[in-house]
C-alpha cells in the first residue's frame, strides 16, 4: 500500500535528524483535542521523559488541550522532566507537522525553560 503524503513528509524529517543521533529526540505529536510531547534515546529505544495535555497537573487552568496555551505549558513541562532526567539537549523532531502555531509555541516554551535544540 503507498504512503500517504503525511507519512512520507515524517520519514523526511526523521531521516534528517538521523545525523545529529548523538542527542535524544524531542518528538512532538499533535491531535485536534490535545499535544503529546516525548523525549526518545534512540541508542537504546527508550523514552526518558513525556507530557501531554492530557495530564491532569498540566491540564490545570487550561481551558482546551488543543490551544496555543496547552502546547506552551506542555513545552515547560517536558524541559522541566528532561532536565530531572539528566537531558539538556535535544533535536526536536516536528513530525510532519509545519513549524507555526502549537507545534512552534511548545518548541518556544521548551526553549524558554532550559531545553536546547
Amino acid at each position: 500500500m503507498a504512503k500517504s503524503t503525511f507519512e512520507r513528509r515524517q520519514e523526511r524529517t526523521r531521516r534528517r535528524l538521523r545525523k545529529r543521533s548523538d542527542r535524544p529526540r524531542l518528538s512532538v505529536f499533535r491531535s485536534h483535542e490535545h499535544i503529546y510531547a516525548q523525549i526518545i534515546d534512540d541508542s537504546r529505544g527508550v523514552t526518558v521523559a513525556a507530557a501531554s495535555s492530557i495530564e491532569k497537573d498540566v491540564r490545570a487552568g487550561l481551558k482546551s488541550g488543543g490551544n496555543k496555551a496547552a502546547a506552551a505549558v506542555v513545552g515547560k513541562a517536558i524541559a522541566e522532566r528532561a532536565k530531572a532526567a539528566g537531558v539538556t539537549a535535544v533535536v526536536f523532531d516536528r513530525g510532519a507537522y509545519a513549524f507555526h502555531g502549537r507545534i512552534k509555541a511548545l518548541a518556544e516554551a521548551a526553549r524558554e525553560a532550559g531545553l536546547s535544540f
